[in-house]
């Protein structure tokens, strides 16, 4: 009697990490299927906009994927798979504004986007024509200042809070001073300027210098608060090893403490250009406003892009208030490049000073 010696081939077993799954395409065909069955719904009342039927079609789709998913997948995956879509839609809700905002600008402001915008000034130029260029430079002027002088007051303030006073009485006061300067509305600053410089200078005092410092009153907080945090991130055991050394302490700070932050305080630094940069309020009571170009700061009114645009829109003549407008946007346009410009040079200096992994 011959015994049979071939294997048969084992039932092939179900793997239960991938078992009970709904298809990859369910989500999406899923959201396709409550978009149009929303839109169909709301058609037959007459209040088929696109708002309504985006929030009614994600309502549906949330019930529909969670119904789904619970009869295949069980209870808990489809709880898992509702909190990631909340998350999700939550995100792409806040997304929509800035969405809009970039279109809306880039849409109104592309058709003044030339060469006459970016070298022509506002000098005797009525109706259509005449450009920013004045406006641009005394934003990088007024900005730059305020940077030059904020910057090294808020680095030093935040290094004295973290390394020397963290335990005091005066750091404890200057931290709750820096969090009332946090909240301190930017038309004050800009009366705090107006007012220090028309009290040194006279009465009426109008300057880019006066704008700067308005703005090195807004900018020094953020700067504070985040080079802090930097620096409060640094591991103690970088500092206790340079100290075991016998490395002074203020050399600690300037080779160890520092260069190991100095991406995080790059990024606070342009974070708080970024909050500035923008502001009107301040910039028209201190730096005014003027139609010509005005390149020096410690005398006469020195033109801003904000202000500029505030200008250009506000007090458009009714015969051509398409120029005007158009030469509004262009500014906002303008302004917005600067500040992603900015964000792209602090992530590069930030990557190129940061230290490298095994150093």
């Amino acid at each position: 009697m011959s015994i049979d010696t071939t294997h048969k081939p084992a039932p092939s077993r179900l793997n239960f990490l991938t078992a009970a799954q709904l298809p990859k395409f369910t989500p999406l065909a899923t959201l396709v299927v409550s978009v149009a069955a929303a839109a169909g719904a709301l058609a037959l009342f007459g209040s088929a906009s696109i708002a309504n039927v985006v929030i009614f079609g994600a309502l549906l789709f949330l019930v529909a994927i969670f119904t789904l998913s619970a009869s295949v997948e069980g209870s808990r995956r489809a709880k898992d798979r509702l909190a990631r879509y909340v998350v999700t839609g939550f995100f792409l809700l806040a997304l929509t504004p800035l969405i809009s905002l970039v279109w809306g600008t880039v849409a109104n402001g592309i058709s003044r986007f030339d060469g006459t915008f970016f070298t022509w000034s506002m000098r005797n130029i009525l109706g259509e024509g005449g450009g920013a260029v004045h406006a641009i430079w005394g934003t990088l002027i007024i900005t730059g200042i305020a940077t030059l002088i904020s910057v090294p007051i808020g680095l030093l303030t935040a290094i004295y809070l973290v390394e020397y006073g963290s335990a005091s009485k005066l750091g404890a006061g200057i931290r709750f001073f820096v969090d009332v300067m946090t909240g301190i509305p930017s038309i004050v600053a800009g009366l705090f300027a107006y007012t220090m410089f028309s009290m040194i200078f006279g009465a009426g005092h109008k300057s880019g210098l006066s704008g700067a410092v308005a703005l090195t009153i807004l900018m020094i907080p953020t700067v504070v608060r985040s080079t802090e945090e930097m620096l409060r991130i640094v591991p103690n055991e970088l500092r206790e090893a340079s100290y075991a050394l016998g490395v002074p302490k203020f050399r600690t700070i300037l080779k160890v403490v520092l260069p190991t932050s100095i991406a995080g305080i790059i990024t606070g630094v342009v974070l708080a250009i970024a909050r500035v940069i923008g502001e009107t309020a301040p910039l028209l009571v201190t730096a005014s406003f003027t139609a010509s170009m005005n390149l020096d700061p410690t005398q006469n009114p020195m033109a801003t892009l904000p202000v500029f645009v505030y200008n250009q829109y506000m007090y458009a003549p009714g015969i051509d208030t398409a120029a005007y407008h158009a030469r509004a946007w262009a500014g906002a346009l303008t302004l917005i490049l600067i500040v992603m410009g900015l964000n792209a040079l602090g992530r590069f200096i930030a990557w190129k000073f940061a230290p490298k992994p095994g150093r």
